[in-house]
């Protein structure tokens, strides 16, 4: 282990090569105790990173999944959407636990903030799509509004906490207009006013500029985590747009969304599922027929930690890993859930769309064993290492993390 984390350097990231649901959290919770910063750069409360802690199931949802670390400095960045009700909330489970978050708590006052009137829109506009091209599948969080808002530049950010109430109600006010002439949308604007005072008198004192933050990350006095939301696949950019989120999901937006120097990345760990899944709608080539669907789901419960809708579930893509490798320049992997697989016969794995458009796959043979709580490379089945061998050959990155199991310490690490 000590090899593995010294090879990851000053700064890291953890980044979703799929379509999110990876089991980023996973690895940030293992990792976190060896850096002294665990940060997240960008997106939202759509976001669901799910560990188990003392033998119970614990989502974050704008809190790095790394907090439950006690004297780690935690940092939401400038690229976030923050829904205060949901980090307060976050807050309060975490404090009951006794795991104390806000002096330990800084957050950008670039960060802008979700108001609940966003989630109406986010609603109405999934509905006006589903009436002509298609829904897209959205949490209805309010994050797309959100994003909206801020590039129209009309959005609300964190340091509007630290103003005065009259500046916040005309802010507010400019808002629940263009809520209603441009979306038809009814904002309660003194609801939203009272949420934010009550927020305000939490979360002022962690608020920190922008420019304070960059210093900090950018100086060379403490090692940095970053936690990735969603993934590649899901990337605004470089996504399966338009089915993707409203954020910049790549090492390059964590990079952008905390004020780091790109030069300061000293490493970057992919993670992904040793099968696929996504949630919403868009294109899945390697989706699986039921019954196998079905097993996949139930045996890797995929279920949506924001939403607890079903998962679509299938097979690896390597032609995917591969994309995902490129866009983020990955060091190396951390397959998870390696031990969903374990009653497979065969497992399908898709290759490349032929000339003729055929989709080509490789079956490899499943072990047909138990891989749950393996600690160790040389405690899985052959069959289950050459998996991960043929993961290596096909991307030519090492796989370095394997998840065997929920638990926090069912994972392989391995120095190679």
């Amino acid at each position: 282990m000590n090899e593995f984390i010294a090879s990851l350097g000053q700064i890291c990231a953890v980044i979703g090569a799929q379509w999110g649901d990876e089991g980023k959290g996973k690895a940030v919770d293992a990792l976190t105790e060896h850096f002294d910063v665990i940060a997240r750069a960008s997106g939202g409360a759509n976001a669901g990173h799910t560990i188990i802690f003392d033998g119970k199931k614990r989502v974050f949802h704008l809190l790095p999944s790394g907090s439950f670390h006690a004297g780690k400095k935690i940092i939401l960045g400038a690229g976030m959407v923050i829904h205060l009700p949901t980090l307060l909330k976050e807050i309060a489970e975490l404090g009951q636990s006794g795991v104390e978050i806000l002096p330990r708590l800084t957050i950008s006052s670039a960060a802008h903030i979700v108001l609940d009137c966003y989630k109406d829109i986010d609603a109405a506009l999934e509905e006006r799509r589903a009436e002509t091209a298609g829904k897209i599948g959205t949490t209805k969080r309010g994050i797309g509004p959100a994003y909206m808002f801020k590039a129209m530049r009309a959005g609300i950010r964190m340091e509007s906490l630290t103003r005065s109430a009259a500046e916040l109600r005309r802010e507010i006010a400019t808002i629940a207009d263009m809520a209603r002439s441009l979306f038809g949308v009814s904002a309660d604007a003194d609801g939203e006013l009272e949420l934010l005072r009550q927020a305000a008198d939490s979360l002022r004192g962690c608020i920190a500029g922008a420019d304070e933050i960059a210093e900090f990350l950018n100086s060379k006095k403490s090692r940095i985590l970053i936690e990735g939301a969603q993934a590649t696949l899901l990337d605004l950019d470089h996504g399966t747009y338009p089915y993707v989120t409203s954020s910049a999901t790549t090492a390059a937006g964590a990079i952008h969304g905390l004020g780091m120097a790109p030069r300061r990345l000293s490493s970057c760990i992919g993670v992904a599922k040793a099968y696929c899944t996504r949630v919403g709608e868009g294109e899945f080539i390697t989706e699986a027929a039921e019954p196998a669907a079905g097993r996949l789901r139930e045996r890797g419960g995929e279920y949506g930690a924001t939403t607890g809708r079903p998962r679509r579930c299938g097979w690896l893509s390597i032609p995917n890993l591969r994309r995902s490798a490129t866009i983020n320049g990955f060091d190396c992997w951390n397959i998870t859930k390696l031990d969903v697989l374990d009653a497979e016969s065969e497992i399908p794995v898709f290759m490349e769309t032929g000339g003729s458009g055929a989709l080509s796959w490789k079956k490899l043979p499943g072990w047909q064993a138990s891989t749950v709580g393996a600690t160790d490379f040389g405690e899985l089945p052959e069959r289950a290492q050459d998996f991960i061998a043929f993961i290596e050959q096909e991307t030519q990155i090492p796989v370095r993390l394997i998840g065997t199991g929920q638990r926090r310490g069912e994972m392989i690490v391995r120095n190679v």
